[in-house]
């Protein structure tokens, strides 16, 4: 019986698959970050944060295309792709709104919405692939928007921390619903998040 070599998953990688990692890895550093804000109150982190998400885009569109160029892609790859979205798409923008100041109970709600529906998108997107291809090695179309549309989201929150609307001088302020806070500007995420999850086509590009 053939023992697998140490490391064996890891030798099994293709080139595309470690900018996937590269993506990954520009989510959970927007991540820490965001933790370094709230520890230390200095915005600086919360620009870091905000910079990673493109940065974790460019990742993104490129381990496609290398995928595409190598003529080498797997299942394992694709659910390298989503997990990776799922972090730097789905949970860091929702922490960074949270490292914002929307941190009242509705607030955390819609985020866990904003998550819950990109996780969806993912999954959904990763069962119909095959027949959305129509026999290609691409999808013709995307049922719901993207999920990395969330850095539409990002850049109004960098906006928002440059001009240091944060905290309680978040744009729009609060408003109270049965007790618990609810800031306006976290809607945003819910529309977000509903489009990810709706049968709109897209064309793929």
């Amino acid at each position: 019986m053939n023992r697998p070599k140490p490391f064996s998953m890891i030798r099994e990688f293709h080139l595309a698959d470690w900018f996937t990692l590269g993506n990954a890895f520009c989510g959970v550093g927007a991540l820490f970050s965001v933790m370094t804000f709230l520890q230390t109150g200095l915005t600086q982190h919360l620009y870091y944060a905000c910079a990673l998400i493109p940065a974790a885009l460019v990742f993104d569109v490129l381990d496609g295309r290398i995928a595409r160029w190598r003529q080498k892609s797997s299942a394992m790859g694709r659910e390298l792709d989503s997990l990776a979205d799922v972090i730097s798409f789905g949970v860091a923008p929702a922490v960074i709104a949270y490292g914002c100041g929307m941190q009242g109970l509705w607030d955390r709600i819609v985020l866990g919405f904003f998550v819950a529906s990109g996780v969806s998108r993912l999954a959904r997107y990763n069962i119909t692939a095959e027949s959305l291809s129509a026999g290609s090695d691409k999808v013709a179309y995307f049922e719901g928007t993207p999920i990395p549309t969330s850095l539409l989201l990002v850049i109004v929150l960098w906006i928002a921390a440059w001009q240091g609307a944060i905290g309680e001088a978040l744009w729009f302020g609060a408003v109270k619903l049965g007790g618990f806070t609810l800031h306006p500007l976290v809607l945003l995420f819910a529309v977000s998040g509903s489009l990810m999850i709706s049968r709109i086509r897209i064309p793929k590009l």
